[in-house]
């Protein structure tokens, strides 16, 4: 996939925030920038009030490391810029460096399709100051939106009950790049197919789509608007039927229908596009049934999300294929993530590692320091618990207690050697050089399955999900709070 290079250029490495290349520039002048450090990207809390988040968006981040330079067109840039003395940002010399710097830090992240929880690690970058600095915004561009919208893409697939979804939401979506990656991120969330030709293209994904009303108003009559739509496409019919009037259209189509099937073809289906949907694809269900066309499908569509899909459910409603767009593809109820990347360790002269802590007066707010991983244990296929620890710290394969990183009065007593567990931080670099081969995003899809099966239904519901235990082993914990009250020199806030 080079979706950097067919879409853009050879290299994102401006897409940044302008104070990553002046911290780059301030360690480069204080002697810092080789100074080897770990940067951890996470999020606080789940999106859309759920219990679970899906990670997305690691093949982006794979191709824009392996393209990470500075070309010359970006150092003419760079060197064009002048402070309000007209003297230059940049002093020539730092730009002769960023100009021999080469990618060199050591990646490890959750594999795509992964289940994940608040404050565990996606990415953990490790490497000289200033290249794990430029990494920061463009990896949170990436992650952020991906793992919000293929998170949305499985609540609604979850609302769906196992029924087809199809994203209609290009003509809708933030932009070229904001479809094309949503496209990627609801297919790895369960969707089946897309409206987005570019993306079928680019990643493989079935696409599928119909007619638009403009169709069938440039006939004289919806029939005749069928009759010839039918005559265009007789293997794949479906029939948009609300143009006018919702049951004479379903009608409409179940006349089409028997033309097809005169010719030993089989109309798919109809679309209800507005209206009462529970209402009329009840009623179309017994007219298709009646005139013989029990498995003609009904395809809906107009604004929908995992809320409506529920209620709709709820309502028995005869769907049994779902079109959504605005609401998935722009993650209509909660437009961000919120994903942030922070240091966690500087490694000392010495070559010990310094872990690194930020205080806030928000408990939510305080990062968890030094060089940790993520283990996520099972019983019988079943997830029960996700484990951040210190990589350089014996895990007492008996017994381990784990802290909630919130509420330390929330505790659980695990017992490792009854447990089958797995390691979620891979790798994915080592030392700038790319040693974990990316899956095919069918296998992506299918890893996205397999982890929301491993989770409890209960953590699943769309309201008031239950929370799964992720905690902080205790000697890490532990180190936290060191950590945290020597910052804080035990009277802050106590005024």
């Amino acid at each position: 996939m080079k979706i950097t290079k067919d879409l853009y250029q050879s290299n994102l490495v401006l897409l940044t925030d302008f104070y990553q290349l002046t911290m780059a520039y301030a360690y480069w002048k204080s002697g810092k920038g080789e100074q080897e450090a770990v940067f951890n990207l996470f999020f606080r809390k789940h999106p859309f009030q759920g219990g679970f988040t899906l990670a997305a968006g690691l093949d982006y981040v794979v191709d824009f490391c392996k393209n990470f330079k500075f070309e010359k067109g970006d150092l003419e840039y760079l060197a064009g810029m002048k402070n309000k003395d007209k003297s230059p940002v940049f002093e020539q010399a730092f730009l002769e460096y960023l100009k021999n710097l080469a990618f060199t830090c050591d990646i490890d992240a959750v594999e795509e399709g992964t289940v994940v929880f608040p404050n565990a690690p996606l990415i953990r970058v490790r490497g000289p100051l200033i290249q794990c600095q430029l990494l920061e915004t463009p990896l949170l561009n990436i992650i952020n939106f991906q793992t919000l919208i293929a998170t949305k893409a499985a609540r609604i697939n979850i609302a769906a009950q196992g029924e087809p979804v199809l994203e209609f939401g290009l003509r809708r979506a933030q932009g070229i790049d904001g479809a094309l990656a949503a496209s990627r991120a609801a297919y790895i969330g369960g969707c089946t197919s897309t409206s987005n030709v570019m993306a079928g293209k680019l990643f493989g994904i079935p696409v599928a789509g119909t007619h638009a009303h403009s169709w069938i108003i440039s006939f004289e009559t919806e029939l005749e608007a069928f009759v010839a739509y039918a005559d265009a496409f007789p293997d794949q019919c479906v029939f948009l039927v609300d143009t006018y009037d919702t049951l004479n259209g379903v009608k409409n189509a179940i006349k089409v229908g028997e033309i097809l099937r005169s010719k030993g073809k089989e109309m798919v289906g109809i679309r209800i596009d507005s209206g009462d949907l529970a209402y009329f694809s009840t009623k179309a269900r017994q007219l298709l049934d009646e005139a013989g066309f029990p498995d003609a499908k009904i395809i809906a569509s107009n604004d929908l999300d995992e809320h409506i899909i529920a209620s709709l459910k709820s309502q028995e409603a005869d769907i049994n294929v779902w079109g959504v767009g605005t609401k998935l593809v722009t993650a209509y109820d909660q437009p961000a993530l919120g994903a942030v990347y922070k240091l966690s360790a500087i490694r000392m002269a010495d070559g010990t590692w310094d872990p690194k802590v930020k205080v806030s007066q928000q408990l939510l707010k305080i990062n968890i320091p030094g060089v940790h991983n993520v283990k996520r244990y099972f019983t019988k296929g079943k997830a029960i618990a996700d484990m951040i620890y210190l990589e350089d710290q014996d895990i007492d394969p008996k017994s381990v207690v784990i802290i909630d990183p919130i509420d330390a009065t929330r505790r659980k007593r695990l017992m490792p050697v009854y447990y089958q567990e797995e390691v979620l931080l891979k790798p994915i670099f080592k030392k700038g050089e790319k040693v974990y081969d990316l899956p095919t995003l069918d296998a992506v899809r299918n890893r996205a399955a397999e982890q929301l099966e491993s989770l409890d239904k209960t953590h699943k519901r769309l309201v008031n999900p239950h929370l799964y235990p992720v905690g902080l082993e205790e000697n890490l914990h532990h180190l936290r709070m060191e950590l945290v009250l020597k910052a804080k020199k035990f009277d802050n806030g106590m005024d």
